[in-house]
Parts: structure tokens; C-alpha cells; sequence
């Protein structure tokens, strides 16, 4: 090739890549920077959400007080501590029920013993009754002689009898303190800790009068079962099923979610607001003993109704109504608009069953002045 063509050429390949950089830079300078997001494919979850706040409780709380008033003559355990069924808690000063008891029992000893004399006597004059009407037979003795041994027996047995009575009303006596003596005592109702004590030793306690709140004594939790009581909107309801999975969000851990269960959607719907009617559910922590959770705390419930692992996806922000995309062809440097068909949504992911395929770029700022189909943008660098 001579040089003056091949300089030729190479000018006239210059040009060209001047004036594509000069259109470029025109058509950069009259475009719209938008915000893009690419069509992808990931998990999409269609869930429920409460209306407002619930809170923390646990599955089984105790908020006990003796059963009987008196002085606090031991407390057996501290705020915080762990707690077995059964377990001593408090004990209110019962010295005098002791003696009671010890008294009841010295008691039915001698009964026992008095049965036991009155019955050997009753078994004495039955064989005696027994010998003479032998020797009636043989006319050895009178008539009223048989007859006396005879009435002898049966009220030496009618005796035995009594002492028996006697004593074992002395057991059920034994039996009756030892109740009194039990409602002396605070016992765990379950395994649990302790969340609060209103008591100090010696103080005296009284039980809660019938229709009056009063502080408990001594509050029990069961604290490896806690669920949220939260409500949802009325026509959110029907979608929520006793066993589906949720995810929890507490204010006291902020960016953390923790798995939960529905255990109970209620069967009516409140109308304490009049523009807001709602349904409330339950949703029990898994395992909340692993996060050191505690009742009280307020409380997000997220309930997942449907989930698709590997959908074709785009933010739900850049679905307008009607099932729209705004869709930017970076080589044209156009807008163009698209409908689509949507599956599952939330508020993050919109998933699209067709108009749509993945790596296209999606216009997310839909909100701002002439971005619409046709227009020339490009997208906004991150």
C-alpha cells in the first residue's frame, strides 16, 4: 500500500472516532443520569407484617405470693437465678405449725396404741363368747351367762372399731398440718428463672386480695419459651397459617433477625380502631435461651407466607402500576418501557414471570422529571 493512502486511511479512521466521541459526548451531555438495578435472579419472600409493635413475653409465667400471710423467715434464691419445679423460693415463718405437726403426730401414735389395746380386748372376749357357748352346748353353763360373753364381744369389737376411727382421723389430722405447713412455703411451679423478687427477709406478705392487683412476691419465667403477640392488618389475616416461619426483629438488637414460628392466629378481628381493624397472632422465638432474650422487649413480626429461592427479580421500586418497567438500552442510550408480569413481592424484590430478562438494567428513578419511555439517559456512576 503506498503511504499516501495508508495516510489517508488512518485520517479518515481518526475522523470517524472523533465524531462518534463528539456524538457520544453530545448525546452524554443531553441524556438523564438515572439509577439503574439489574434484572437478577435471587430469593423473593412474600411476607406479612404487623401493624404495630408487640411485645416479648414468656409461654409460662408465675407471678406468685404466699398463700399465707407472715414474716418472710427465709429467701432461698436471688433475682436472676435459675430454678428447678419444685424448688423452695421463700418461707414464711411457721415454727408454731411444726409444733402442730408434732403434736398431730404424737397424737396419732397414741391413738394407734389405744386401737391396738381396745382390739386385743375385743379379740380376747370373742374367744371367751366363743368357749362359754361351747360349754352351752354341754350345759356346763346358763344361758345368761353364754348371753353376757356374747354382749361382752360385740361391744369390745364396737370399741376396736371406734379406736380404729380414732386413729385414723388422728392421720387425717397429721395430714391437715402438713397442708397448713406446705402453703408456708413458695415452691418453683416450673423450671425457670427468676425475674423479680418483692421481699426482703423479715418483712411480712400477704396474699393478693381477690379482684386487687398487687406486686407478686416472687415473678417466675420459663424463659426458653417466648413469643410476640403483634397484630395484622384484617386482610392480611387470611394469609397467616398456625406453623409458618417468621423472622423477628427486636429494638434492643437492631439489624438482627430471629427465627420464630406461628403458633396461634386469633380466631376474631379487633375493631379498636376505627380505621384500623385488625388480627392478632403469635409467633414463638426459636430457641431464645441462645440469644439471652428476655420478656418485655418490644418487638417487629415478620411473617413469611410464600417464598421463591430462584426467581427472576427486580428492586420493587421500579414497578410502577399497571406491571410497568422503565428498561434502559445503554448502547441506544434509550428508555423504554415494558410490561411485564409479576410474581411474589415485597417491599425490596418484585419478581418478573416475563417482559423482562436478566442483565437488563432497570430505571429506579422513576420520580424525576423526564424520565419516561423514549427518553435519552444513561445510567448515574455509583
Amino acid at each position: 500500500m503506498r503511504p499516501a493512502l495508508k495516510y489517508s486511511l488512518l485520517t479518515v479512521a481518526g475522523l470517524v472516532a472523533l465524531l462518534a466521541a463528539a456524538n457520544w459526548l453530545f448525546i452524554r451531555d443531553d441524556a438523564l443520569e438515572v439509577r439503574v438495578a439489574e434484572v437478577s435472579r435471587g430469593e423473593i419472600r412474600k411476607t406479612v407484617l404487623n401493624t404495630r409493635a408487640g411485645t416479648v413475653d414468656a409461654c409460662r409465667r408465675a407471678r406468685m405470693s404466699p398463700a399465707s400471710a407472715g414474716q418472710i423467715a427465709r429467701l432461698a434464691v436471688e433475682e436472676g437465678e435459675a430454678v428447678s419445679q419444685g424448688q423452695v423460693l421463700l418461707e414464711i415463718w411457721n415454727e408454731d405449725m411444726k409444733s402442730e405437726i408434732e403434736l398431730s403426730e404424737r397424737n396419732r401414735v397414741a391413738e394407734k396404741s389405744r386401737a391396738a389395746e381396745s382390739c386385743t380386748r375385743a379379740d380376747l372376749a370373742a374367744r371367751e363368747a366363743l368357749r362359754l357357748a361351747k360349754l352351752h352346748e354341754d350345759k356346763l353353763v346358763s344361758e345368761e351367762e353364754r348371753e353376757r360373753a356374747e354382749a361382752e364381744a360385740e361391744a369390745r369389737a364396737a370399741s376396736c372399731k371406734a379406736a380404729n376411727d380414732a386413729a385414723r382421723a388422728a392421720e387425717a389430722r397429721v395430714e391437715v398440718n402438713r397442708a397448713r405447713l406446705e402453703r408456708t412455703f413458695l415452691r418453683a411451679p416450673f423450671d425457670g428463672v427468676i425475674a423479680e423478687i418483692n421481699g426482703e427477709l423479715g418483712e411480712f406478705v400477704t396474699p393478693s386480695p381477690v379482684g386487687v392487683a398487687t406486686l407478686p412476691t416472687v415473678d417466675v419465667i420459663d424463659n426458653t419459651c417466648l413469643y410476640i403477640t403483634a397484630p395484622i392488618d384484617e386482610v392480611d389475616a387470611p394469609l397467616v397459617k398456625a406453623g409458618q416461619n417468621a423472622r423477628i426483629v427486636l429494638d434492643a438488637f437492631p439489624g438482627r433477625f430471629f427465627p420464630g414460628v406461628v403458633r396461634r392466629v386469633a380466631p376474631y378481628v379487633l375493631d379498636l380502631e376505627k380505621q384500623a381493624r385488625t388480627v392478632e397472632i403469635e409467633a414463638e422465638i426459636s430457641e431464645p435461651q441462645r440469644y439471652g432474650l428476655m420478656p418485655g422487649y418490644s418487638a417487629d413480626v415478620e411473617v413469611i407466607v410464600d417464598t421463591r429461592p430462584d426467581a427472576l427479580r427486580v428492586p420493587t421500586e421500579a414497578v410502577v402500576e399497571d406491571a410497568r418497567i422503565l428498561v434502559l438500552d445503554e448502547g441506544e442510550g434509550l428508555i423504554e418501557e415494558r410490561e411485564v408480569s409479576v410474581g411474589l413481592s415485597n417491599w425490596e424484590f418484585t419478581e418478573i414471570t416475563s417482559g423482562a430478562g436478566a442483565g437488563e438494567k432497570v430505571v429506579l428513578s422513576l420520580d424525576r422529571a423526564g424520565v419516561e419511555a423514549g427518553a435519552r439517559a444513561v445510567a448515574a456512576e455509583n
